[in-house]
């Protein structure tokens, strides 16, 4: 059912110039009735909006970027946050990952729930906080549970695990101080080469992709005392494209037909789910926008599609505006203008505020954009802010963030369903469970040196599989230490290759750098059996034919490691199934059962 408060909001959408007068009018008239109480939200926001000059209005529309820390008040990037709150009065904030070294870095959740309540205090109306939670807060908050990527959900086929999740993301994001969350991912991933979705999909199957979809949102939904607002992306769908996103346009190379039975269906469930907010995607869409341009400055896309065809009458949020899939082409302050134009409501991450704020009040004194599509979206998104209850309570007890993320069920959800996902893709020869453990060799192969991947592994190997040789290899690793690595395997039973491969920001391909791809090949052409266990794409496998047994667990997380181990160690039963094709190797749906060491010999494989 759709959330109420979005209702009304159809009130000001079906407002797009161009839409007739007299449906306009019916629309709104039946939304206001439909709407009931929650027209209290709209009157809040009102209230909030009526005494605004046109810029401040505009800056409603900006969300900043901060990395969720508590930088000292002298410092230049407490400045900047102040400037933007203060000073230009922007709409909200977003908290994402610092990279340090390449490595990314998750932000102290203590610290996070305390610079959200300095920035609310600053804020004359509230900010309203997000975050892109996809795997709960640990996606970018340090010692929250630590829930695997949605592929691993596809895997165990658990729908009540997904509704877990999405009740228990909205539990924590309020705690930390955000009411906005940037999930769930609804693109369809039935591209093996795309680089930056790959496992953060449901899998390459849309009904399964929609049913997990609809059954976060409900989650997500189902504590009026965590009241969060949930967003779908990357709209129309980003899971068939080759491309990086963040590094360059992307493009969608599909008919209008396959999309209403493909990219668009999840979306479509979304909506029917009462979801509160679509984000945009920077790729371009032939099928539907002959301009050359990507989703996020497209009317054909953002209204005809999304507004008038499926009926979305919620916010649209654009992806991040600083990523070049939108911004090497066309300056900040025009893709800001566009986006409105377009369909957008709200204006994430322009790398510099003040200049989108200045382009689009410039829009609206030359009648480029009118008052009122101006006022449209920012009335929506303030009303949206007393959906959330931001005008009875902005700020968030900090003593109390603890008693929300420190959760054993929470921790024990999040194992119960890595270890459900693993899926035993390849197994001619019996390895797994390791029938000699105690000969074993093992090897967490990262990219880079000082990764986080790989260590959890490694615990979890020496602690499960007494007598294992388990090693961390990187791509720092001279060909010298490699060849020796790879000689020293000869005595082995069998060599366990843990890989950590996954989609990344600043990457247009998802695969081991050169050398490490010959160092495993140097494994599996030897005469000891390789057992690849891939901790992130499921694809990995075409780049590694030769290896005798294949195991997926869809996630970098260090619940997914543990299954991994527990799995090889034969802890654990194994009968999680592909939500994807490995063309050439395996199919949608496979997946080889294997009962734990503990269950009865006639189950063991099935």
């Amino acid at each position: 059912m759709k959330s109420k408060w979005m209702a009304l909001f159809l009130v000001f959408a079906l407002g797009v110039e161009g839409a007739a007068p007299k449906k306009k009018a019916k629309a709104k008239a039946a939304a206001v009735k439909a709407s009931g109480a929650v027209s209290t939200d709209v009157q809040q926001a009102n209230k909030w909006m009526k005494p605004m000059t046109m810029r401040e209005k505009v800056a409603q529309l900006v969300v900043g970027t901060t990395y969720g820390e508590a930088p000292g008040k002298r410092s230049a990037d407490f400045r900047k946050f102040e400037r933007w709150v203060r000073d230009l009065k922007i709409g909200g904030l977003i908290a994402v990952n610092r990279v340090v070294n390449g490595n990314v870095r998750n932000a102290e959740p203590f610290a996070m729930a305390a610079f959200f309540n300095r920035m609310q205090r600053l804020a004359k109306v509230p900010l309203l906080i997000s975050a892109d939670f996809e795997r709960g807060a640990s996606m970018r908050v340090a010692n929250t549970p630590k829930f695997p990527f949605n592929m691993a959900y596809g895997a165990a086929r658990d729908l009540a695990a997904t509704r877990y999740e999405g009740a228990e993301t909205a539990r924590e994001a309020r705690a930390l101080g955000v009411q906005w969350v940037f999930a769930p991912v609804a693109d369809v991933n039935n591209n093996p080469l795309n680089p930056v979705i790959n496992i953060r999909s449901y899998g390459e199957n849309a009904d399964d992709v929609a049913a997990h979809v609809k059954a976060y949102i409900e989650g997500a939904h189902s504590d009026p005392n965590a009241r969060v607002l949930i967003t779908t992306k990357h709209f129309p769908g980003h899971g068939d494209t080759a491309t990086n996103s963040h590094l360059t346009m992307a493009r969608l190379e599909a008919t209008r037909e396959r999309m209403n039975a493909l990219e668009l269906k999840p979306f479509r469930a979304a909506i029917e789910g009462g979801v509160d907010a679509v984000m945009t995607a920077h790729m371009s869409v032939p099928a539907i926008e002959a301009e050359d341009i990507p989703a996020t400055l497209s009317p054909k896309i953002l209204t005809d599609l999304l507004r008038r065809e499926l009926g979305f009458n919620g916010l649209v949020v654009t992806d991040a505006l600083d990523m070049k899939g939108v911004s090497e082409k066309i300056s900040n302050g025009e893709a800001c203008v566009r986006a409105i134009e377009a369909g957008a409501d709200i204006l994430l991450m322009p790398p510099r505020p003040e200049v989108c704020i200045d382009a689009v009040v410039a829009a609206n004194r030359s009648k480029r954009l009118s008052t009122q599509r101006i006022e449209d979206s920012v009335r929506k998104l303030l009303a949206a802010k007393a959906h959330v209850g931001l005008h009875k309570q902005k700020l968030v007890d900090v003593e109390s963030v603890s008693d929300t993320l420190d959760s054993p069920e929470a921790n024990e959800q999040a194992q119960q369903v890595a270890d459900k996902a693993i899926t035993l893709v390849r197994d001619s020869q019996l390895l797994v469970p390791l029938s000699a453990p105690a000969r074993a060799c093992a090897f967490a192969i990262t990219e880079r040196r000082n990764s986080p991947y790989g260590i959890q592994f490694l615990i979890e190997m020496r602690r499960r599989v007494l007598g294992v040789r388990a090693t961390a290899v990187d791509g720092q690793w001279l060909d010298t230490e490699l060849q020796a690595a790879a000689d020293a395997t000869a005595d082995c039973s069998a060599i366990v290759v843990a890989a950590y491969v996954t989609g990344s920001d600043s990457r247009n391909e998802v695969g081991l750098p050169a050398n490490l791809t010959a160092f495993v090949n140097r494994l599996t052409d030897g005469q000891v059996p390789v057992v690849m266990v891939s901790l992130g794409s499921p694809y990995l496998l075409q780049a590694f034919p030769k290896v005798a047994a294949y195991v997926a667990a869809f996630s970098t997380t260090t619940t997914s490691e543990i299954a991994a181990a527990k799995a090889l160690a034969g802890e654990i039963a194994i009968g999680g199934k592909l939500p994807v094709t490995i063309p050439g190797f395996a199919k949608y749906g496979d997946g080889i059962n294997r009962a734990s060491r503990a269950a009865a010999p006639a189950d063991a494989q099935k």
